[in-house]
């Protein structure tokens, strides 16, 4: 691994033996983007566009024939100075004009990566990444700007943020800020991007990459179930173990933007940061402000290439290192089996069959402090109802932990309801508009987390309840959008930082929440999966993927989310049939297989399922338990074919030794032939044994050809393949 400088200072070459990224400087005064894809030797000046005459345009400022800024590839471009392109910063100087020169000061190799204040980042020993710093400034604005890029040892992943310092006399207005500005050859590409809606989330959008610019994003004020942050610029073709792949994502959980834009000269400039339609932020002098970490990263194995850089970098490199590789607890949610309505006496018949059945952790979901059993009331105030539950949740922990189980509790600290004690005590203290009623969504508000008293609330609260020792698990929701995005703590020309403030109370909250307790797991949710992002994972290990459980559904939605996020990062829970989001219904195994490879959850009343059916989740749970270890940490592959009625996805485990895959076959076609997945990563060399059959298969083999699925006459059917090395 190495960050190198050309003899003559004007070139500089990140690159860690299999990827290499290029940076040079024209004239000594700008930064263009050269090269990114698989490593080299040195750059020596190969696959510079040659300028040529163009019309309707400006000329470059030394007076360089044919050569124009709306043609050079600018590794971090600004407007107003003739590159009409998309910008990565655009501010307001002195002169009140959008117009940003920035122009080449230094660049060196820094002893460790700096840190991003306030927002979550990337984290790696020394021996394992390098960190270029480059520094550029434009003294007419007033502004400095650090361009930091992290190239990791054992990673296909560079990752991107900046500093912009104020060093002028008056204030800066920035209006966009991107992470990361990426220039690609002319060629054609295929954007692929993950979309969706509450209970229906990262479905797979996949088209080839026309002229003009083409932009998602969110203005939810979090990341949002509409689109991830994140997309991908693929070779046309691309599939899941070929193909070339560029993926982009963000480390961050409020409003953004994704945008590419393939000019008329075919030339593609791909962007990545916050949301310019939601943001604006006054930069005082002397002050500085920090973008979120952005990732870029780069695949030849198609997008299982991608999907596993993603995954260990998530893994090694964003989570709590507390949480990395520790086993998850399979557990039982109250939800779909109490909802709202929740007492002792069911709790403790819950745990009791949990307990008998194999789970290991109770999750106490909504409900347990409301007035009444529904979402109308009590939201903020969290006091827990006595009438439904004397002695409180110190109480229910005692039932919980006496059946030898951990307890889990469900909170959603951002919101409040109209009809609370908070509420009538600070009306202030939610995000609104004066003179405006505030919106509602789900019967509730949200508080003002720019605020240092709501933080403060917060942080007290959840102290009170943690401090004990008594809880194990917090399931931390939020379950409606922004709106009225004011805050009462700034001045009026000052709310366009407002959402951007919001995101970073939350930090703020979650990061000394979860440093006091670190032995608790913490699992995000927000309506299921609409803030499921990396700048999350860096406080809670896991999310809740989705509130639907169907597993036809899940299929889909989890075959999403794993092009990002690693298995361990995904709750997924086996629920009642006919299912209560689609009213489909599924076997018993087959909803135990779409979850087996991720983190297991039942979310059911015990009460209701036969002997018969609690005898086959206690099968269920014994066999995952036995397996987990090295399903959670080996790697997740997806498998190609060409028969989309069908989905392969399998775990291979560290050390090669075991494989699962699953198949799930959504509907029984009579006129198909029958569907075959290879596997990838085994050992070549060696043989495998399928445990349910007892047949002996080549790895070369089995990656080579691959394994046929029965015909099996019924539709939302899954296969279940289980290899172990001889």
């Amino acid at each position: 691994m190495s960050i190198t400088f050309h003899s003559d200072g004007s070139i500089a070459h990140l690159t860690n033996g299999t990827i290499s990224y290029v940076i040079e400087l024209l004239d000594h005064t700008y930064l263009l983007h050269r090269y990114f894809s698989q490593a080299i030797r040195a750059w020596h000046g190969t696959g510079v566009t040659l300028p040529s005459k163009r019309s309707y345009t400006t000329e470059y400022a030394d007076g360089t024939q044919n050569l124009y800024f709306d043609a050079l590839p600018f590794e971090y471009p600004t407007p107003g100075r003739g590159d009409y392109r998309l910008p990565a910063l655009t501010a307001e100087g002195p002169s009140g004009a959008a117009v940003v020169d920035l122009k080449f000061c230094s660049w060196q190799v820094l002893p460790q990566k700096p840190t991003v204040p306030g927002l979550p980042m990337t984290f790696s020993a020394p021996d394992e990444s390098e960190t270029l710093e480059i520094v550029c400034s434009d003294p007419v604005a007033g502004i400095k700007v650090h361009l930091y890029y992290t190239i990791f040892r054992d990673l296909n992943i560079i990752t991107r943020h900046q500093r912009m310092e104020n060093t002028g006399n008056t204030a800066i207005r920035l209006r966009n800020v991107q992470s990361l500005s990426l220039e690609l050859p002319a060629r054609d590409y295929e954007l692929l991007t993950l979309y969706g809606c509450h209970a229906k989330e990262a479905n797979q959008s996949r088209a080839l990459l026309h002229q003009g610019v083409q932009r998602i994003g969110s203005c939810y004020g979090s990341s949002s179930p509409r689109h991830q942050p994140f997309f991908a610029l693929l070779q046309p073709g691309t599939a899941e173990q070929t193909g070339e792949v560029y993926g982009f994502q963000l480390i961050y959980s409020g409003n953004f933007s994704a945008a590419v834009e393939k000019d008329t000269f075919g030339q593609v400039r791909a962007q990545i940061g916050l949301n310019p339609d939601t943001f604006t932020w006054t930069l005082e002098p002397g002050k500085a402000f920090d973008t979120p970490e952005a990732v870029l990263n780069y695949s030849t194995n198609g997008l299982n290439g991608m999907r596993q850089g993603f995954h260990k970098l998530i893994r090694n490199h964003i989570m709590p290192p507390r949480w990395r590789d520790a086993q998850r607890p399979v557990l039982l949610n109250s939800w779909e089996a109490m909802y709202y309505d929740v007492n002792l006496d069911k709790i403790e018949t819950q745990a009791q069959l949990a307990k008998e059945l194999g789970i290991e952790l109770f999750v106490l979901d909504d409900g347990w402090f409301r007035a009444g059993n529904d979402s109308r009331s009590s939201m903020g105030d969290w006091t827990c109802n006595q009438n439904k539950l004397p002695g409180g949740i110190d109480r229910v922990a005692s039932i919980v932990h006496a059946k030898g189980l951990t307890f889990g509790l469900w909170f959603e600290p951002e919101a409040v309801s109209p009809n609370s004690q908070l509420y009538r005590t600070h009306p202030d203290w939610i995000v609104h508009v004066p003179s405006y009623a505030p919106v509602k969504g789900r019967h509730e508000y949200l508080l003002d987390l720019g605020r240092a008293e709501v933080r403060q609330y917060l942080l007290d609260m959840l102290h009170g309840y943690l401090a004990g020792g008594q809880i194990d698990y917090i399931k931390w929701d939020m379950n409606r959008p922004l709106t009225d995005v004011v805050s009462s703590a700034l001045p009026p020309e000052r709310q366009g930082e407002a959402a951007h403030r919001y995101i970073l109370g939350l930090y703020a909250v979650l990061d000394e929440i979860t440093r006091c307790y670190p032995d608790v797991l913490f699992e995000g949710c927000s309506s299921g999966g609409a803030r499921f992002d990396a700048g999350m994972l860096h406080y809670f290990p896991q999310n809740w993927t989705s509130d639907n459980t169907d597993a036809c559904d899940r299929v889909t939605i989890q075959s999403g989310f794993d092009l990002l996020y690693p298995q361990s990062a995904m709750g997924a829970h086996v629920s009642i049939t006919p299912n209560h989001q689609t009213g489909r219904s599924t076997t018993l195994d087959t909803r135990y297989q779409v979850c087996r490879l991720y983190n297991l959850g039942y979310e059911l009343d015990l009460t209701l399922c036969t002997p018969e059916e609690r005898d086959e989740i206690a099968r269920q749970i014994a066999a995952y338990k036995a397996q987990r270890s090295w399903l959670m940490t080996g790697t997740l592959f997806h498998s190609q074919s060409s028969d989309q009625n069908c989905t392969a996805w399998s775990v291979v485990s560290p050390d090669q030794t075991q494989c699962m895959m699953i198949v799930f076959q959504k509907l029984y076609n009579p006129l198909a032939s029958c569907a075959r997945f290879a596997l990838c990563s085994l050992d070549p060399a060696s043989d495998y044994r399928d445990t349910a059959t007892g047949k002996v298969y080549g790895g070369d083999e089995l990656m080579q050809i691959g394994l046929t699925v029965p015909l099996v006459k019924h539709d939302f059917t899954t296969f279940c393949f289980h290899l172990v090395k001889i």
